[in-house]
């Protein structure tokens, strides 16, 4: 039986975004923009291509700056910035071909604060636990998106930030990442992810963005 990493457990917590406004290469993304989403719950970000699906994400994660308009996380850990406590999974799996697919498990870990205690657990419970030793440039496009996905269970952090997460996943891929998403929603986390489709969520918020500018 495979053995899970213990779920994200975390006080109350509400993640808000009010009057946001992003504005990149002097188009206006969005403007106006407020959402709220508490802590065991989970907010799908869905639009049109251009939206700003995928900024909007990325301002939470601290990696755009806002133009406009204020983030708040209450019930976070206060000395740490709101991108501090999240984990972001964008469209690129951040993988380097020459490091076995253990070596970048523990890369990632080391870099986000975790530990390499649950390692070996997080490649089991996406599936890749024979294959800690193998390189990862010989991973299927499915299985380095698995990889990428044992990051959110390695280091362990209350805000996912999720970027088209069933991209390249099969069925049962996508099975498997519901349920991881539905135990880290249980511990009282909070999922924040841009899709143009279901994510295997039985309760979701809606924050629909408006055409591209």
């Amino acid at each position: 039986m495979v053995r899970h990493p213990e779920p994200f457990e975390c006080a109350s917590m509400r993640l808000e975004g009010g009057g946001l406004a992003c504005i990149r290469g002097g188009r206006e993304v969005f403007t106006g923009l407020d959402f709220a989403v508490e802590g065991g719950e989970a907010l799908l970000v869905t639009g049109r291509n251009g939206a700003g699906k995928s900024t909007l994400l990325r301002v939470i994660a601290g990696l755009v700056r806002l133009s406009g308009g204020k983030l708040a996380l209450t019930g976070g850990e206060p000395d740490s910035t709101i991108g501090e406590q999240t984990h972001y999974l964008g469209h690129l799996d951040a993988l380097k071909p020459s490091l076995t697919v253990g070596e970048n498990l523990r890369f990632w870990t080391q870099y986000l604060g975790g530990t390499g205690a649950a390692e070996g657990a997080a490649l089991a419970a996406v599936g890749l636990g024979s294959l800690a030793d193998l390189p990862a440039a010989y991973l299927s496009a499915g299985q380095r998106r698995r990889l990428s996905l044992a990051r959110l269970l390695a280091a362990k952090r209350p805000i996912w930030l999720l970027d088209e997460p069933t991209s390249a996943l099969d069925r049962e891929a996508q099975d498997m990442l519901a349920g991881l998403m539905r135990g880290h929603l249980a511990g009282g986390g909070i999922i924040a992810a841009a899709t143009h489709g279901p994510v295997g969520l039985e309760r979701t918020r809606e924050l629909r963005l408006g055409s591209p500018a």
